[in-house]
């Protein structure tokens, strides 16, 4: 039995591979590497380079590894950018899923994986988030996970297959300096970025109906993210005939932008005085996942702090940086 992982060579891939291998899982990575560095695959991972659109290195590779299950987490993942290209993004998130499926359906796969997002909701009034929660997403990447996730099930129900859908929260940290996210698309890292640059980090908002007025999110440690893949990986090897699992990863627990600003200070030790800037259109005052049904189903619960989270951030930060700590 093996899995393959497409787009492992990734941020949250590779912890993923890193997961699975240390626990005794066969791994096979696909990959393109637009964003991926093969650099952060585990000893012995096998990279096959190229696109989920290619249906024939599909085949090849499934068949090549005698692979019996697929985590897919390859796509494109940047709101704004979802915003501007429309189209590139229901291509590789859409079309892109639906071309592992035929292929996964052709080998006689039958355990499948999908890497969803927690952009689903959109801007939900709910004070805990769970799964129950009306999808309602409000830009085109959340519309392509939310359209990924009817496919996976309809083709789990189609196929016989045994499917599960994880809907991330907001991925941070890193299992070690060289696996840390090399983007500056999120908050930590865009703190970093402008304090390493002698600019002040940015706030959007702070008059939200929250207790220090700015918003507040779940944030989960790609560990954390990394273990809770591994566990349903476990659930979908055990499982006889189909299932069909679809759960929040988050910690249950928020923290707002101003006590996440003020962290990033401590563990830094670098000045900041965060300039407070508007509101950014679609931005919800509060998003914080309910971890119930994922510690119900599979026995999870997320470990690690927002701590952990910046200061392991910071390191893989320095380690590309090595001038930042001495700003």
């Amino acid at each position: 039995m093996s899995w393959l992982i497409t787009g492992g060579a990734g941020y949250i891939g590779a912890h993923v591979a890193r997961a699975m291998v240390e626990a005794g899982e066969r791994v096979v990575v696909l990959d393109d590497l637009s964003s991926g560095i093969a650099e952060r695959l585990p000893a012995g991972v096998g990279l096959v380079r190229g696109s989920v659109l290619d249906r024939g290195l599909l085949d090849a590779t499934l068949a090549g590894h005698e692979v019996t299950g697929v985590v897919h987490l390859a796509g494109r993942k940047q709101v704004g950018e979802s915003v501007a290209q429309p189209l590139g993004y229901y291509r590789d998130n859409v079309h892109g899923l639906t071309v592992v499926l035929e292929a996964v359906v052709a080998a006689g796969v039958r355990r499948f994986l999908f890497s969803s997002s927690a952009a689903v909701y959109g801007v939900p009034d709910a004070e805990l988030i769970t799964e129950s929660t009306p999808c309602a997403p409000i830009n085109p990447y959340g519309e392509t996970k939310l359209a990924g996730e009817w496919l996976v099930r309809a083709a789990g129900r189609a196929h016989g297959l045994s499917t599960a859908c994880l809907r991330y929260f907001n991925v941070a940290g890193a299992a070690a300096p060289e696996l840390a996210d090399t983007g500056v698309f999120n908050v930590i890292p865009m703190f970093f970025d402008r304090l390493t640059r002698g600019d002040d980090p940015r706030i959007f908002g702070d008059d939200y109906a929250t207790p220090d007025g700015t918003c507040i999110r779940d944030y989960i440690h790609v560990s954390d993210l990394a273990d809770a893949h591994l566990a349903v990986v476990r659930k979908l090897s055990a499982e006889g005939g189909t299932g069909d699992l679809t759960v929040n990863v988050g910690r249950g627990a928020g923290v707002s932008v101003r006590e996440l600003a003020d962290l990033v200070a401590s563990v830094t030790g670098l000045p900041m005085t965060p300039v407070v800037e508007p509101r950014r259109p679609g931005d919800a005052a509060k998003a914080v996942a309910s971890g119930e049904l994922i510690a119900r189903e599979l026995g999870w619960k997320a470990s690690r702090g927002v701590r952990d989270m910046v200061e392991s951030a910071w390191a893989g930060w320095c380690l590309r940086h090595p001038g930042a700590r001495r700003k």
